[in-house]
């Protein structure tokens, strides 16, 4: 477990600095535990597995004041489990549902219990993501998305694979571009 916390700190910081993410801003994660302990995604879903892994993610993620959006599985429609306070700032509407291991995934469910006001969301358009597992997180990021390399290219036996997000270029060959946006 230890060894799972530590690809997961190291993966979320760099992702973090890389992405430029600052206090406020909303990072998505999709997880599978099941493809971190090497089974097929969705088959084998582990809450203890789901609870180290989100314990190290969260405790960066709270340090740097930076949202989590916790992606859930297929069965609940991927939707998300976020905090009420960034729900209601972004006027994100509140679905009723309450996650489970084997109904919306163990990452989402730990996310659930650990958050202080847990709310589920259809949608959100976030500024950086975390696919731990093939959890198909791209339908959540703001467009546009620019895949981002770590030293790291998997947690456990999960690959993963990170995007910050970019604003769109606009105006032809023309057009002037702010570097710092890029």
């Amino acid at each position: 477990m230890k060894q799972l916390q530590e690809q997961a700190k190291t993966a979320v910081s760099e992702l973090i600095e890389k992405a430029n993410l600052k206090r406020g801003d909303l990072l998505v994660i999709g997880c599978s535990t099941s493809e971190i302990i090497g089974s097929k995604i969705g088959s084998n879903s582990s809450p203890d597995t789901a609870q180290g892994v989100f314990e190290a993610i969260y405790k960066v993620l709270q340090a740097k004041g930076i949202f989590l959006a916790a992606q859930c599985c297929e069965h609940l429609n991927r939707a998300l489990i976020v905090e009420a306070e960034i729900a209601e700032k972004y006027g994100w509407d509140e679905v009723n549902v309450v996650p489970q291991p084997k109904a919306g995934g163990s990452f989402a469910t730990a996310a659930y219990h650990a958050f202080k006001a847990p709310v589920a969301v259809e949608n959100v358009r976030a500024k950086a993501g975390l696919d731990i597992g093939g959890t198909l997180i791209g339908m959540h990021l703001q467009p546009v998305a620019v895949p981002l390399r770590l030293s790291i290219k998997q947690i456990g036996e999960a690959p993963i694979i990170c995007a910050r997000t970019r604003p769109k270029f606009i105006g032809g060959e023309r057009a002037h571009y702010n570097d710092n946006l890029k």
